[in-house]
């Protein structure tokens, strides 16, 4: 059995086990040069300059210069369109590094990589989740993922958790990184100015010592103002998930390293 045929029947629409090399693309149709390929590229062109909101059928198809029908010959509906939009952007992960580095630094490398995926192309936060990831590209990424952990002690179950858990820390901060920059750009935070440069200022006018004492501390040491290391709370956050993370690794080490008892 080739592995061709142990992947048939899976269940999943055509234009996702095509995505897989798993069925034959279409051929030839009405509109020359129409492929699955650049159906999917002008979807994320469209994407990445007018926001997902703006991808439809109908837009794809315009840009393609072809109807909207003829594009239902290579994927059958929208949300098929934007798990293929999601993959094709994702690209397949970047090789991880050598064996030996350790668990650790290997997950935090991965980490960092998927946030810069992420705030390149952020109209893929805003697709919705609607099923655990089946296409190519976002599985290599797992596979990278769970790699980087496959040395340690956790079981496979732990580290499929854990590499959940790191994967929900880094999308929810891309999310707000990529929610915060959109506002300054458009001007809409509310804030005097339009941006989050004046937000110290700002509280300090707000706040005051007896009110918010612990707030006004936080203001007064001008954490709001310094802004030398755009990625700090990100990084802060990544070693304090990994910091647990180690904790967990090495009480199932010395769990599984105890003698029984009795």
């Amino acid at each position: 059995m080739t592995e061709r045929d142990e992947h048939a029947g899976t269940g999943l629409p055509a234009s996702l086990e095509a995505a897989w090399g798993l069925r034959e693309r279409p051929g030839r149709g009405p509109r020359p040069g129409l492929s699955l390929e650049r159906i999917v590229a002008a979807a994320v062109e469209i994407a990445a300059a007018e926001g997902i909101g703006a991808v439809s059928m109908g837009r794809v198809a315009k840009a393609l210069g072809s109807s909207p029908m003829s594009l239902y010959r290579y994927v059958t509906a929208k949300d098929e369109l934007l798990i293929l939009m999601v993959d094709a952007a994702t690209g397949p992960a970047p090789a991880g590094p050598s064996p030996d580095t350790g668990w650790r630094p290997a997950l935090a490398r991965w980490a960092r990589d998927h946030r810069a995926v992420l705030l390149a192309h952020p109209w893929m936060l805003r697709v919705p989740i609607s099923g655990p990831p089946v296409t190519p590209n976002v599985l290599s990424w797992m596979e990278r993922g769970l790699a980087a952990l496959g040395g340690t002690a956790l079981p496979p179950a732990d580290r499929l958790s854990v590499l959940l858990l790191v994967t929900g820390f880094v999308r929810n901060e891309a999310t707000l990184a990529t929610d915060l920059r959109e506002h300054v750009r458009d001007g809409t935070t509310g804030l005097p100015g339009g941006d989050l440069t004046g937000y110290g200022t700002l509280l300090r006018s707000l706040v005051d010592a007896r009110s918010h004492p612990h707030l006004r501390e936080v203001v007064d040491a001008g954490v709001f103002e310094d802004d030398d290391n755009p990625d700090y709370d990100f990084e802060f956050g990544l070693e304090r998930l990994l910091d647990g993370v180690e904790t967990l690794i090495r009480g199932r080490r010395h769990s599984s390293a105890a003698p029984p008892s009795g």
